[in-house]
């Protein structure tokens, strides 16, 4: 079975913005991506509070199914134990790379006895916009990630911080390279996230968004979570 699937992009530069397609044929989530040890410990730590095993090494790349990404507005996930958390993603395709942001949703219940196994478990939605790489890439620390829940009709802010919490997309793909081969046309990055607002939990809505102050812009998504019920199976 062939896993590369086709979606729609708006690729936004300094020449104007063109719809079209691209290819997503490899998807990678890098975790662990820190560059700021004392905030990786404090995820780190925020995860071990419900259950994720401490990782051996950092950065760590799972992979996970290409139709998985998504950017649909609304994903299901079975049982009320997944959520958010926002990510600038990376993604070559066009000949170039290409910036966007995402959220790497996860089952966190099945997180806390296989981490490779969670990221599969769910949709990952991507923003349907993209910026070139090169365009971002002499203030690349002066971009920003945000993200907001709606749980039970309240908004609430949930994660907010600066892209240099985590290692550099160049840094990340050269890492990837030199264990595990060429990031080739159509593979795509999630590269890591910030500590939660108040801790991890699920929401009924998660929003994202990658900030660019310097020439004022951002892009963003959001999504609906539809929890589907798990049988009872004795």
């Amino acid at each position: 079975m062939n896993d590369r699937h086709e979606l729609e992009f708006s690729f936004v530069s300094a020449d104007g913005a063109t719809r079209r397609a691209a290819t997503v044929g490899q998807a990678i989530i890098a975790g662990w991506t820190s560059r700021d040890v004392a905030a990786m410990e404090h995820h780190i730590a925020e995860l071990e509070a419900i259950g994720v095993p401490r990782p051996k090494r950092t950065p760590l790349y799972y992979r996970v199914g290409a139709r998985r990404i998504t950017t649909a507005s609304r994903i299901e996930a079975a049982g009320g134990h997944s959520s958010g958390e926002v990510e600038f993603v990376v993604f070559h395709t066009q000949g170039q790379l290409w910036i966007g942001v995402g959220s790497d949703h996860t089952d966190r219940k099945v997180e806390t006895y296989g981490i490779t196994v969670s990221k599969q478990m769910c949709d990952k939605p991507v923003a349907p916009q993209l910026w070139p790489l090169s365009e971002v890439e002499a203030h690349w620390d002066r971009l920003e990630l945000r993200s907001q829940v709606r749980i039970e009709g309240e908004t609430s802010s949930y994660q907010e911080g600066s892209v240099t919490s985590m290692r550099h997309p160049r840094e990340l793909i050269a890492l990837y390279e030199r264990d595990h081969g060429p990031f080739v046309e159509g593979s795509l990055m999630f590269c890591g996230t910030l500590a939660a607002i108040g801790g991890i939990r699920p929401a009924q809505r998660f929003e994202f968004a990658l900030i660019d102050p310097v020439l004022d812009r951002q892009i963003g998504h959001g999504y609906e979570v539809a929890t589907l019920p798990i049988a009872e199976e004795s």
